[in-house]
């Protein structure tokens, strides 16, 4: 009897180390950092800003997760790295931001990312790289190229009201990806909120979230840096202004989905370098007047940002100046929401530009849903250019019948999606800038140049 007991013992301990021994290998498999699994990513990832040494990774799952990056010098995978695991929360989107700050200088690298340890196959090439150093250098500063535009819109038939689809044609993000340029320029109406969304966070999220899981969007997202401002339609209502009782919610989900490297303390404009060009991103809504109000002084930027940009453009040693805004600012025509509807702050602004001397201004702008490229020379020292691009992929409203006497004829595109492109080649004494414009398919419609001042 006793020796049945025992012979009965050992088979079960037995039967018991052949469970926990099979249960190990399946768990220690399903965490294996090196083994890919279907996707745990909703959308991205998106690589954000780029400087010498830091780089950020933005990435949404589909629930809440851990998520971290491994990265290596493109060809070296032997020395890589990992960012801080971060845990995505649902109330935020399931959004993570990760940083990457184990870098060198002027070096292109790979990246992979883990959701829950699991190795998330990536769905195109994903590369980043580090700006170089080049003050001080022989070589000079390096060669820049950058897309931009704005307006796109992304069809959700659930919530649309509109008779026929009003976006399309979203293989333009492939053709902007082909351009393969450093980093990409969003002017605003990144995403178009719709009634149900702009009344509460939750709409918010969805629609960011709607409009950042578009398909042709994710290998532009994964291989190309991005910066971005807002206008009024990722902010709230249409021709939104400061008096929005969402406005907050609308800055904290703009800065949850978007990476740029700094903003203000209120509001969401700053800047960024990239090689020997200074971009200055600025905001259109929070401090802007209602367009109907005209009881008193009225504002666009607001005295404290116009205050900062107009310190920024004197103190920038930068060759090109790049003041991004959400609408257009030199076309003097006071129609719709240009610059020009608050008169007295625009002046203002070319006042101080003018008296200041600022060399290779240009301003990138968007919102008309058509493109041209102006030029003012008269009353300053050297000739300032506001290159507006539109639209990605909202609709178009041809014909643009408005006379705008500062455009560069041959420069207008109203009757198709387009996409820009900016060049900045040749030696730091003979900077070379040539704007470039494309239909969606990646046609080139024009471009000029000009040379630095």
């Amino acid at each position: 009897m006793r020796r049945r007991l025992l012979l009965s013992s050992t088979y079960l301990l037995i039967l018991l180390f052949g469970f926990f021994h099979i249960d190990f290998a399946i768990y220690g498999k399903s965490q294996s950092t090196d083994t890919a699994s279907p996707s745990s990513i909703q959308s991205g990832p998106m690589l954000g800003y780029s400087t010498h040494k830091e780089v950020k990774i933005w990435v949404q799952t589909k629930n809440p997760s851990k998520v971290y990056a491994k990265y290596f010098i493109s060809g070296n995978p032997e020395q890589s790295h990992i960012t801080r695991e971060v845990s995505t929360e649902h109330h935020k989107g399931n959004v993570a931001h990760l940083i990457a700050d184990v870098l060198e200088p002027g070096k292109t690298y790979e990246y992979i990312i883990y959701v829950n340890g699991k190795h998330q196959e990536p769905k195109s090439e994903q590369k980043f790289k580090t700006q170089p150093i080049w003050i001080g250098k022989q070589s000079g500063p390096p060669d820049i190229k950058f897309a931009l535009g704005s307006c796109a819109f992304v069809n959700d038939p659930k919530y649309d009201t509109q008779a026929k689809p009003y976006g399309g044609e979203y293989f333009i993000y492939q053709s902007i990806s082909a351009q393969k340029p450093d980093f990409m320029l969003w002017m605003g109406d990144n995403i178009y909120l719709r009634e149900p969304d702009w009344e509460s966070r939750t709409g918010f999220i969805y629609r960011y979230t709607e409009q950042r899981s578009l398909s042709e969007l994710q290998p532009l997202l994964a291989n190309v840096h991005h910066y971005a401002i807002w206008d009024d339609h990722d902010w709230g209502p249409n021709d939104g202004d400061a008096s929005f009782w969402m406005g907050a919610t609308a800055e904290e989900i703009f800065k949850l989905f978007w990476a740029n490297p700094n903003y203000s303390k209120k509001g969401i404009y700053g800047s960024f370098t990239w090689g020997d060009a200074q971009f200055f991103l600025m905001d259109d809504r929070s401090f802007r007047t209602a367009n109907d109000n005209k009881t008193g002084s009225r504002s666009f930027f607001g005295e404290e940002q116009l205050d900062w940009l107009v310190n920024g453009l004197a103190f920038s040693k930068a060759t090109f100046k790049f003041v991004v805004v959400g609408g257009q600012v030199l076309n003097p025509l006071s129609v719709f929401e240009n610059y020009s509807t608050y008169a007295e702050e625009r002046e203002k602004l070319l006042s101080k530009i003018s008296k200041l001397k600022i060399k290779n201004l240009v301003f990138l702008t968007g919102d008309r849903h058509f493109t041209e490229l102006s030029y003012i020379q008269e009353g300053f020292e050297y000739p300032v250019y506001d290159f507006t691009v539109s639209p990605l992929t909202s609709s178009t409203h041809p014909p643009i019948t408005e006379k705008n006497p500062l455009r560069i004829e041959g420069t207008l595109v109203d009757d198709k999606r387009n996409f820009g492109t900016i060049e900045i080649t040749g030696p730091l004494k003979q900077r070379n800038l040539v704007f470039r414009v494309f239909d969606p398919s990646g046609k080139e419609l024009w471009s000029r140049d000009i040379k630095a001042k």
